[in-house]
């Protein structure tokens, strides 16, 4: 039996009629259309599904729609400001980490949250491949992802910008 929840979505309220079953995934894609949010393998091991809730990344593949009422949830489509691209996904753009944009939404997710997380910090090599370590791209090879988690970390030192 289906029930009426209210969401939260980048920054929009939303009523929704989902089932019990219902995944986070099956509403952002099928009940609201931001297909920003890929659906891989549907069982939490690639990562393209990522979205952030309460600026957590989570795969929404495996959270339940209903779990998700009263919190704050942003997909990719939600980051950019207007026509402004988040500083993440300039920066994903800019360092070529975009190849087929399969990986890629989850990818910027996975980082948004993190750089969020880290403060100030500029992730060497090694941190940011661990950032990532749950989502998979099968084109880059990661370095040109793993330079664009450092080109949005350092540009937002330079601009003194906390915020992810």
């Amino acid at each position: 039996m289906k029930r009426i929840i209210n969401l939260d979505i980048n920054g929009q309220a939303h009523e929704v009629a989902v089932g019990p079953h219902y995944t986070l995934l099956q509403v952002l894609r099928d009940e609201l259309g931001l297909l920003g949010t890929k659906k891989g393998c549907d069982t939490g091991g690639c990562g393209c599904c990522t979205v952030l809730v309460d600026g957590k990344a989570m795969y929404s593949c495996m959270i339940f729609a209903m779990a998700t009422q009263d919190r704050k949830i942003t997909t990719v489509e939600g980051l950019a400001d207007n026509a402004v691209l988040d500083p993440v996904q300039q920066a994903f753009i800019e360092a070529g980490a975009v190849q087929c944009g399969y990986c890629t939404c989850g990818m910027i997710m996975t980082t948004k949250a993190y750089l969020s997380s880290v403060g100030s910090h500029v992730p060497d090599d090694l941190e940011a491949r661990r950032a990532i370590a749950g989502n998979l791209c099968r084109c880059t090879g990661y370095q040109k992802i793993v330079d664009a988690i450092r080109l949005a970390a350092s540009r937002r030192i330079v601009a003194g910008s906390e915020k992810g």
